[in-house]
């Protein structure tokens, strides 16, 4: 069987990492695909279980010095379900946060070391320049022995990961940033060593005087700050993953045989009724059987309103009962839940590559290799060309230095975090905003859009018959009449009774006893209240009853595409109201939004075209095309992306279906059908049409954000690296310390991911 499954996977420290691991995957026998997200350190995988396993995947990459973390449900405190949902996310944040913890302790004991090696350092280039005296002899000597054996500390213990990465390479031929810090540390140390051990026989061929342990030492701490600092921040691009976990309740109030027993949520059934009270979270999904309240949706959908609800209507884990306490019936629990989707859809999505990321990847996948060369060709340049303009003395120290600054200063993690980083910021903005997007690749798409076609029902307008208008020909109030229309109408299942009787509960008007019901088939109905025989229909129930009225008073509101209901007694007609799908209150100033970022908006709809286009003028959009079947949706998206436009489609309905999947993008209402929203690249929680713009705003934002992101990371790396290699030596005379190449290279790292957090505190 084919199982397509995301793991975390741990060891991960740079973006060439992503490339060893992918290719080691690939592989394998049974392995049919493998994604690695160096921003998340996951892996998507798609392998045939018959002849491979995740324990089998992670065997092949541990002596790389990676693992795939595989915990069981046991271990995660869930159901196999939620399991399933969530696989891998807790064990990852707590490694993290061991791994956190491991490398400030070590960061600390780092603090004295480098504040004597930057003393001695900054001492030795202050003499230099004359700005201080020369160090004693005491001191000078002092130092001397101080310094090898802190950089013996420094090296061994807190630079394990790169001495691993160095043996790694020399075993298995697998380069990764470790082994370029790794190489170059070392070749600095042993240098170092040799000098000192050896000072009488060797200070005839080169300056024994000059050594780099300050260097091994200030290196070392530079760059495991600056992985600490990434690792730090990078915890916080995962947040939004975090945030919407932290909305399961644990427990949840149930009756069981007649009493209230609190148990854990993931022992809730299918049928269990579940008390909620004031300022309680809502434990699972389910239906209202008893009571009402204000639920605040906010953190699932984006809505800052608490929302009413009452018997029949659904609530959704995660969410908080404000008010009152209510009972509720549980429909779906684990991994079925509303809240599951939401954060399964998140992390596939911030675990997705974008297609700019495309460019990145091949960079980093050839980086290291090229890297290691250049540093290896640049130390034999100095030494043969630079031996003959300086003497061997000055061009070996030049050389190493220069050989150590590259391999230091080369890091493609800025490269490798660059995308990655701003996709899972954006993606989980998103989630917050009530905007739920599938893959990167949709949320780089976006920011390009130029023309967005939209569905009317559903996606325009509520997609549900309202009463919008009322006018009362009888001597009775409005409420009086209303009352005997949705006295009648409550006996009714059609449609448009539901509109009728919504307005009456909305107004708080009495629902009647009703004697004598009868349907009328194709016409309306009839019914006795009091002492009075009522009949509520159509044009043609009128006419058979013989009774006066002027039809052209409903001709321009049914050109509208409202439908009327008239309500008469064998004497007059008593009442015409008027029955329509009405607009979505945020549809007109979505529509207005969406002009002024330069966006043609597109009606397609299967209604009539004096409904669309009356629907159309209302809320301003471009271009109408009316009474269409589905095959004409998907025709028209073909028609506009061959004309050269990037289409977007927003729909609700199965008919829309092919049109979203054809779209360059599709955007689903959450208050349409599956099918649509499986068919979507992005779906709008609570059906608002208004987060089809900030939908664009995030994904111009986030382009944004990888772009400057991207900008820095070459830029870093085309200065860095020429610069670090000597190349301006010559005409200029400068070289870079490997010292300001570990800062550089720890900087750019964490440049770029707090670029990337900033995407967090805009407004959309």
């Amino acid at each position: 069987m084919n199982i397509f499954q995301t793991y975390k996977i741990k060891g991960m420290h740079c973006a060439s990492c992503a490339g060893i691991i992918e290719r080691a995957f690939k592989k394998i026998d049974g392995v049919f695909s493998a994604e690695v997200n160096y921003g998340t350190e996951a892996v998507k995988v798609s392998f045939d279980e018959s002849k491979t396993n995740p324990e089998n995947l992670s065997k092949k990459i541990e002596p790389l010095g990676y693992s795939l973390i595989v915990p069981t449900a046991s271990e995660m405190g869930m159901s196999p379900d939620e399991h399933q949902a969530h696989l891998g996310l807790n064990q990852s944040k707590k490694d993290k946060l061991a791994e956190l913890k491991d490398m400030r302790s070590k960061l600390y004991s780092l603090i004295p070391i480098v504040v004597v090696s930057i003393f001695v350092m900054s001492w030795d280039i202050f003499a230099q320049f004359k700005l201080s005296p020369e160090m004693s002899y005491f001191w000078s000597e002092f130092f001397h022995h101080l310094l090898p054996v802190l950089a013996t500390y420094t090296l061994f213990v807190v630079g394990k990961p790169y001495l691993l990465g160095l043996y790694r390479f020399l075993r298995y031929g697998k380069a990764n940033m470790d082994t370029l810090i790794g190489l170059g540390t070392v070749a600095a140390f042993l240098y170092s060593f040799v000098i000192g051990a050896f000072e009488e026989s060797l200070k005839p061929f080169i300056n024994v005087d000059q050594s780099y342990f300050d260097v091994v030492i200030v290196v070392i701490a530079f760059i495991t700050l600056g992985k600490y600092l990434e690792a730090r921040s990078k915890l916080k691009t995962g947040d939004a993953i975090e945030k919407l976990l932290n909305l399961q309740a644990k427990t949840a109030l149930v009756m069981r045989d007649g009493k209230e027993i609190e148990i854990p949520v993931n022992q809730v059934v299918h049928g269990d009724l579940i008390i909620v009270k004031p300022a309680g979270k809502i434990p699972v999904d389910g239906v209202i059987v008893d009571g009402t309240s204000f639920v605040d949706e906010a953190m699932v959908t984006g809505e800052p309103m608490p929302v009413e609800k009452k018997i029949g209507d659904s609530v959704v884990a995660g969410t908080m009962n404000t008010n009152s306490a209510f009972t509720f019936k549980a429909t779906k629990i684990g991994a079925e839940t509303f809240l599951a989707h939401i954060i399964k859809m998140v992390e596939e999505a911030q675990g997705s590559k974008a297609p700019i990321q495309a460019l990145a990847d091949k960079i980093s996948s050839v980086f290291v290799p090229v890297v290691l060369a250049l540093a290896f060709v640049t130390l034999g340049v100095w030494l043969i060309v630079g031996t003959q303009i300086l003497g061997f003395s000055q061009a070996f120290s030049l050389g190493l230095v220069s050989f150590v600054g590259i391999l230091v200063i080369a890091c493609p993690c800025a490269l490798g975090l660059a995308t990655p980083t701003a996709i899972i910021v954006g993606v989980g903005k998103g989630a917050k905003e009530g905007i739920l997007i599938k893959d990167a690749a949709t949320l780089e798409k976006l920011h390009n859009v130029d023309v967005i076609v939209v569905d009317k029902t559903g996606t325009i307008t509520k997609g549900k018959p309202e009463l919008v208008s009322i006018k009362n020909y009888s001597q009775k109030s409005e409420q009086e009449i209303i009352s005997i229309l949705a006295s009648l109408e409550n006996k009714s299942e059609h449609p448009i009774a539901h509109a009728v009787i919504n307005y009456s509960k909305e107004k708080n008007i009495k629902i009647g006893e009703i004697k004598n019901f009868e349907i009328i088939k194709g016409k309306g109905l009839k019914g006795v209240i009091g002492d009075t025989e009522y009949f509520a229909g159509n044009t043609k129930l009128i006419a058979d009853l013989n009774l006066k009225f002027d039809k052209d008073v409903l001709g321009k509101e049914t050109l509208e595409g409202k439908t009327p209901i008239i309500l008469a007694t064998k004497d007059s007609v008593l009442m015409v109201a008027m029955v329509a799908d009405a607009v979505k209150p945020e549809a007109v100033e979505a529509i207005k939004n969406l002009h002024k970022v330069g966006i043609k908006i597109v009606m397609l709809t299967g209604d009539n075209k004096n409904t669309a286009k009356y629907i159309a003028k209302l809320v301003g959009i471009d271009e109408v095309v009316a009474e269409v079947m589905p095959e004409d949706k998907l025709n028209k998206i073909k028609e506009l992306q061959k004309g050269g436009h990037l289409v977007a489609m927003a729909g609700d309905g199965v008919n829309d279906a092919p049109a979203l999947a054809q779209a360059d993008v599709g955007i689903a209402m959450a208050t349409g059908t599956d099918v649509a929203i499986e068919s979507a690249g992005i779906t709008l929680l609570h059906g608002d049409i208004s987060k089809i713009v900030k939908a664009i705003r995030l994904s111009k934002m986030t382009m944004r954000g990888i772009k400057q992101n991207l900008f820095w990371a070459f830029i870093y790396n085309i200065v860095g690296i020429p610069l670090a290699g000597g190349l301006f030596y010559p005409v200029f005379g400068w070289t870079l310390s490997p010292v300001f190449a570990g800062l550089a290279m720890a900087g750019s790292s964490v440049s770029v991911v707090t670029n990337s957090l900033r995407i967090k505190s805009k407004k959309l």
